[in-house]
């Protein structure tokens, strides 16, 4: 391909971006005036719309809206939260990060193949210097660094993931060799925009982008804030493709499909710190198990999605034109992914976005696994046998504190060695089929 033929494509590009750009509605930068679109205008039926929110309300939302190709269609709020309350984005806030990260690109401030040491020095990590070498702004993004994820925590560090000091990053392998799930390293990216523009994070965020779009936030110990209505501008430039009511704040297409994609091998699910739907498996944190499916399996296949602990959501949809923010507390729902990226909740939550619509055909929910277990009370160990393929298991005690998880390898049974339990009661939460079942384990003294 030669240089005028690489030109044209990207002219041919950014034109066909602009155009997607013009067919949205932008909220002015400044003041609380957007653009609205009525609920019957989008054929969303009065009585599923309370549904929704009963549910919402229900399971601890605090603020709720869905834009329609940039208007506002739907917008609650529950207890004391208002329009302008701040809340976290929690790991959403990785998204934004990598929003960040492709406009530093395009200023030519990083490059995301350099070494992370040509920003942070050498010896940002414990690993041996050899194996630092090998990691670069890409691993980053990509969480394939090869930096150990898996940690103990203790009174003093109950959260070591989130540590970003060189004794808290540990190799385990090669960059690029596997995909684990590590908040620590991931921080760092802060840093190296600060180095990279000579400017603190919340300097850099808000020249970049903040006052680009009209948002408000800032970030407090590498966690973001906002208001709803700024996640949502934040979820309209991403529908956008980084294009701002025709500013565009991020040139590099290839960076920004790349974002929105899947970006390695190990995960399907995942682009650059951006979640994905509709890929052939997913993996999880703290897992070094790939499920099958998709992720979430109610929600369009083209959907990604920014993800964070107590269920902070901001949900992309283009073939729908949709933009989903929803934030709050944790929504209760329990299961892959833990509460460091819960899913479960999404799920719940596509059943009645995908009822909205007046002429959408009720769905039930899937069948709960039948699960037989032998023999209950033991001493020993548990045998759960299942009607459908057991995914995964959670075991928890009566208080709710997880003792064990495993990953089944899709198989209809599943044996539980429960010889270091105390005598007592605890819980199974097993996951097939597209639905979870609960069942209680008697664990009886030794014999």
């Amino acid at each position: 391909m030669n240089k005028h033929t690489v030109l044209l494509f990207v002219f041919s590009t950014l034109s066909l971006v602009q155009t997607r750009a013009q067919n949205l509605y932008f909220p002015p930068l400044t003041g609380n005036t957007w653009q609205t679109l009525t609920p019957a205008s989008q054929n969303f039926c009065a009585e599923r719309i309370d549904s929704l929110y009963q549910f919402l309300e229900t399971n601890s939302t605090k603020g709720f809206l869905l834009l329609k190709d940039g208007k506002i269609v739907l917008e609650k709020y529950f207890d004391t939260f208002v329009q302008d309350s701040f809340w976290y984005w929690a790991s959403a806030g990785k998204s934004l990060t990598a929003f960040l990260v492709g406009q530093a690109q395009d200023a030519g401030l990083v490059n995301i193949q350099d070494k992370t040491s040509d920003y942070l020095g050498v010896g940002w990590t414990s690993a041996p210097a050899d194996k630092e070498a090998k990691i670069t702004l890409w691993h980053q993004l990509t969480m394939t660094n090869g930096l150990d994820d898996t940690f103990v925590p203790t009174p003093t560090d109950p959260d070591p993931n989130l540590c970003k000091e060189p004794e808290c990053l540990n190799y385990l392998a090669d960059a690029g060799t596997r995909w684990a799930y590590h908040t620590g390293a991931y921080r760092l990216l802060h840093d190296v925009l600060a180095e990279a523009s000579n400017a603190t994070i919340q300097q850099y965020t808000k020249s970049a982008l903040l006052d680009q779009v009209g948002m408000k936030g800032f970030w407090f110990q590498d966690v973001f804030y906002s208001r709803p209505r700024d996640m949502a501008r934040f979820g309209l430039l991403c529908l956008a493709q980084g294009v701002w009511n025709g500013d565009t704040l991020l040139h590099d297409q290839a960076y920004f499909n790349a974002m929105v994609n899947t970006s390695q091998t190990h995960n399907k699910s995942y682009g650059y710190l951006w979640w994905l739907n509709g890929k052939q498996s997913f993996m999880v944190p703290g897992l070094q198990f790939s499920f099958p499916g998709k992720l979430i399996p109610n929600a369009p296949n083209d959907m990604y999605a920014a993800l964070g602990k107590n269920d902070q959501k901001l949900h992309i949809v283009p073939s729908k034109g949709w933009v989903v923010v929803r934030l709050g507390n944790v929504g209760g729902f329990t299961g892959p992914g833990g509460d460091a990226v819960p899913i479960q909740f999404d799920n719940a939550m596509w059943n009645y976005l995908n009822q909205l619509d007046c002429n959408a055909v009720a769905t039930t929910e899937p069948a709960a696994l039948n699960i037989q277990i032998s023999p209950n009370p033991t001493s020993d160990s548990w045998l759960l046998i299942s009607d459908h393929r057991i995914d995964y298991l959670e075991i928890t005690d009566v208080n709710g504190r997880l003792l064990r998880s495993l990953s089944n390898e899709q198989e209809t049974a599943v044996q539980i060695d429960g010889r270091d339990f105390k005598p007592g009661v605890y819980y199974a939460r097993l996951y097939g089929a597209g639905n979870s079942t609960t069942v209680k384990l008697v664990k009886s003294a030794n014999e």
